[in-house]
């Protein structure tokens, strides 16, 4: 956590009250949420609405369960929280480089004849860092008569919100606290209402703490997300320098991420010694790597098994040095050469 929502949260968690109490402390922890709220959407340059959720993975759950649609497409490279709600949806095909092609999408809402349907198409992907070119999509979806959805949860903080009229967001992910998010939405009337808080869209106590902190993240800025692309770009180059192979090297890439694959060496062999050597990474999505499957991303863009499970992933925060970028790489470099030794 950046050191501003720290501060902000310490100070949310001494004066915290249920924000639906109707006692003066309620009162003012309602006042102090929707202050909150404002900021939050000030920061992001967002003029809809805003459901506070638990995290993206709750919010996606509402985009994708409540929006009145006729029909579902999603992308074939979506985060796992989006396959696991829409497992029933209409599949869209990436390029080898992971990106949606526009004629793609074209011909998949062509055939699909819905009237009103609901795609989800992130903003950036969660294991490679691949930017996908909403401003060409959207205007697509919306020609058909549709509803853009974009799993925002990597870029949120660190880039411009896309023209999407349903975005999900996660405080962690830009230098905020875990266990809150957000679900922007252009216009509540999209959604069903399921009672409960949150204009009776989302039942349960807000995380005044977490919201407060979120807001505090978010205004400090993404200064730090310059840093992250010299880090990235010095840890590319030096990967591809001891024989490795940077995943979509020559995509849009957010610099917060970066996937690579080490030739001969499995990526659980490469968790195992990166760990004891006190350096912290992920095989694929943090939230599904300990599976050992193969990476749905990775097929999607045509890589094949053996290579795919080669592949791990880095990213960069607000706290990463280029100590720690030279530390990774020293590390990599000896789990390579030591695959090397004994392959030969």
């Amino acid at each position: 956590m950046v050191l501003a929502a720290r501060e902000a949260m310490r100070a949310a968690i001494a004066r915290w009250a249920n924000p639906s109490s109707p006692h003066a402390e309620g009162r003012a922890a309602r006042a102090m949420l929707e202050d909150a709220r404002a900021r939050i959407a000030k920061a992001l340059g967002w003029e809809g609405d805003i459901i506070l959720t638990s995290g993206a993975s709750e919010a996606i759950r509402i985009a994708l369960t409540r929006t009145r649609c006729d029909a579902r497409l999603v992308s074939a490279v979506e985060h796992e929280a989006v396959h696991r709600v829409a497992s029933d949806a209409f599949f869209l095909p990436v390029q080898q480089d992971g990106t949606v092609l526009p004629d793609a999408l074209t011909g998949r809402l062509g055939a699909l004849g819905a009237k009103a349907p609901l795609v989800a198409i992130q903003s950036v992907n969660n294991e490679t860092g691949v930017c996908q070119p909403l401003d060409r999509l959207a205007p697509i979806v919306r020609k058909a008569g549709g509803l853009l959805f974009a799993d925002c949860a990597q870029s949120a903080g660190k880039a411009p919100l896309p023209d999407a009229d349903l975005i999900a967001i996660s405080a962690h992910k830009f230098g905020g606290p875990p266990g809150v998010g957000a679900l922007l939405v252009r216009d509540l009337g999209v959604l069903e209402a399921s009672g409960g808080q949150e204009k009776g869209y989302r039942a349960g106590t807000e995380n005044l703490p977490g919201v407060v902190a979120m807001a505090a993240a978010l205004e400090e800025g993404r200064g730090w997300v310059d840093r992250a692309a010299d880090l990235r770009a010095h840890l590319d180059g030096a990967i591809e320098a001891a024989g490795g192979e940077v995943v979509a090297r020559r995509s849009p890439r957010l610099a917060t991420i970066g996937a690579y694959r080490m030739p001969g060496v499995a990526a659980s062999a490469q968790l195992i010694q990166l760990d004891l050597a006190g350096i912290a990474i992920s095989a694929g999505s943090a939230c599904s790597s300990g599976t050992l499957k193969t990476s749905h991303v990775l097929s999607a863009m045509g890589w094949g098994e053996a290579e795919a499970g080669q592949v791990i992933r880095a990213s960069f925060g607000p706290e990463t040095s280029r100590a720690d970028i030279y530390r990774f790489v020293e590390a990599w470099k000896r789990i390579a050469e030591s695959a090397r030794s004994r392959a030969a």
